[in-house]
């Protein structure tokens, strides 16, 4: 039951508005609805127009409707027993508590890693257990298991390791773990191409030979999953305190949070974990989180947009740039003082790594204009350029130039680089760059449609252009118009944005991966009034043929041709905007969120 792609919906013959080549290069596409389902919606839910319409251009039918708009854990949590060596991995991890076996996690450095972490750590802790958090420095040991971990983590006494967000292909490391005696289970859900590594348990949705049908499962709801089967093992056994055991709904916000931030679909069990998720992280009794909030500014955190852009890129910045195991650390700890000294260093960290980002795009967006111009793919790098956020800026080149994009920095001299890609529908970055790998242009290199990482020599980074280049050119020819299309969910006058459009559209969220939040068209407006913020985003008002204003601002566009035409405040434009709900100082009014604008004529 999962949200129409747009090649599900319903498309025009032309660009929807006659918008073929916006201000930021964009072909303006409408999804259409059938109105009789429209009808349906509106009858069956008491919808109101907008929020019907919205369901049925992203092809919610009838039979689906009432389990997307309230989807519950009941109807949607998967049985435990369907994954591919879960009932094993519950037995080991049982025996461990049981017995207090020496265990520990080992996570992967980013938010679904620290979640998944947070969840075993607060749940061994409930049964009385101590469990050890190791996290790799992404600098030093990179991602994933390495033998030098297993050492150390045997050198201190463990015995049993649980892997989280990672280790699913880390064949050689988990080998090398085996021989030193230490038993291993996985929890993971990346992509396995071959037999599983050697270890006790490998639960992971996505290996091959696990019939779940829960592929777009996060670890944290691999997590989730798993504390469930232990549980249910806990009772099947009378183990001591099987009768009290942990409230696993408890941590929900948790796996909420990883399975935004992972951007995994939020469809059937994913869509009810978030939507049930964010009514836990409203109550605000995990004490990291409301510290980690409190040290943002905010009194409380409760959507995804918060989890996505205030929680989550601070709960990363350790990983990035700092100390990769604040996270988890923050996220487990019931000690307000510690959380209150880790979040503050979270918040240090995450201003150090928005300056580091903003040096690097500074930098890297002229070397990536001056690539789009002539290649089908834009590879920019410099080793002073921090790997914790060429990710980040990846992301930021491709949404610029409409283009792959690929950053590379990091490595001490004589180092290779380490490099970060992000795509455009339509364009399968992840095997080009594997390509690139096999054909010894690369060192390694992989990932998949939309996202690819790479390790390749500076002095072999011309032959890389040249090689994804013409690997990629194809391709991105052939999906030239996807990729440089922006869907339009509906048309919106000034006047209707209120209060009560916001809450019929809160009616169909959360949304986010899958279910993207709706992009509204306001025709025939003009520019009121505008002006910079820090240099790099653009406040205005804007204004329709009947005089009815909205407030609003467009991110990072100051020095784009979308920010500079609002600031000139000349002629007038259509514009495609998000509507967001604005409760600052108590009010109750609707902003827009500009992210395109068309010149009329």
């Amino acid at each position: 039951m999962p949200a129409a792609s747009p090649a599900l919906a319903s498309e025009s013959p032309s660009p929807f508005l006659n918008v073929s080549r916006s201000l930021t290069g964009r072909l303006w596409r409408v999804r259409d609805a059938d109105e009789k389902l429209v009808s349906d919606h509106r009858r069956q839910f008491g919808l109101p127009e907008v929020a019907a319409r919205l369901l049925a251009g992203r092809g919610i039918g009838s039979k689906d409707a009432k389990s997307f708009l309230e989807p519950t854990l009941r109807e949607f949590f998967p049985d435990p027993s369907s994954f591919k060596d879960m009932d094993i991995a519950a037995r080991v991890i049982e025996d461990a508590i049981v017995s207090g076996r020496p265990t520990a996690v080992f996570a992967d450095y980013d938010v679904d890693g620290g979640t998944s972490a947070a969840q075993l750590v607060r749940y061994f802790r409930a049964r009385g257990r101590k469990l050890t958090i190791y996290v790799p420095d992404r600098m030093t040991e990179g991602y994933g298991p390495t033998a030098g971990a297993f050492e150390r983590l045997k050198a201190q006494g463990i015995e049993l390791v649980i892997t989280v967000d990672c280790g699913a292909a880390a064949h050689e490391p988990l080998t090398h773990a085996a021989a030193l005696g230490l038993d291993l289970v996985v929890l993971d859900h990346h992509l396995m191409s071959g037999p599983p590594p050697p270890a006790l348990a490998v639960v992971n949705p996505n290996r091959p030979d696990c019939e779940a049908g829960q592929g777009d499962l996060t670890a944290a709801g691999v997590v989730m999953v798993t504390l469930t089967a232990v549980n249910r093992e806990a009772r099947r056994r009378g183990s001591p305190g099987s009768n009290h055991l942990p409230d696993l709904l408890a941590n929900l916000d948790l796996a909420a949070l990883g399975t935004v931030c992972d951007v995994a679909p939020l469809t059937r069990f994913n869509r009810a974990m978030v939507a049930q998720g964010l009514r836990v992280l409203a109550r605000g009794e995990n004490i990291g989180l409301k510290a980690l909030a409190a040290s943002a500014g905010r009194s409380e955190v409760n959507s995804v947009y918060d989890i996505g852009f205030i929680l989550g890129p601070r709960l990363n910045a350790g990983g990035r740039v700092g100390d990769a195991s604040l996270a988890t650390r923050l996220l487990s700890t019931e000690d307000p003082a510690e959380a209150a000294d880790l979040a503050a260093q979270l918040e240090h960290l995450n201003a150090d790594r928005r300056a580091k980002e903003a040096m690097m795009l500074a930098a890297a967006q002229d070397q990536a204009d001056a690539e789009a111009r002539t290649r089908a793919v834009a590879v920019v790098g410099d080793p002073s350029w921090h790997p914790g956020v060429i990710g980040i800026a990846a992301g930021r080149l491709k949404d610029r130039i409409m283009k792959p994009a690929i950053v590379l920095g990091g490595g001490g001299e004589g180092e290779p680089a380490k490099g970060s890609g992000r795509s455009v529908p339509g364009v399968n970055l992840g095997r080009a760059v594997a390509a690139a790998a096999k054909a010894g242009v690369a060192r390694a290199g992989g990932g998949h449609a939309m996202a690819a990482g790479l390790t390749v020599d500076w002095d072999r980074v011309p032959d890389l252009r040249d090689f994804l280049s013409e690997n990629l050119a194809p391709e991105l020819a052939g999906a030239d118009g996807e990729a440089r299309a922006l869907w339009i969910d509906a048309t919106a006058s000034i006047a209707a944005a209120t209060p009560d459009l916001m809450t019929a559209l809160e009616r169909i969220g959360p949304f986010g991966a899958g279910h993207p939040e709706p992009v509204f068209a306001i025709p025939e407006v003009r520019v009121q009034y505008a002006s910079a913020v820090k240099g790099e985003h653009v406040r205005f008002v804007l204004q329709d043929a009947r005089g009815d204003r909205i407030r609003g601002i467009s991110f990072r566009t100051a020095q784009a041709p979308l920010g500079e035409a609002l600031l000139s405040r000349e002629g007038a434009f259509h514009v495609a905007v998000k509507l967001k709900r604005d409760t600052y100082g108590g009010g109750d009014r609707v902003e827009a969120e500009l992210l395109d604008a068309a010149p009329l004529g």
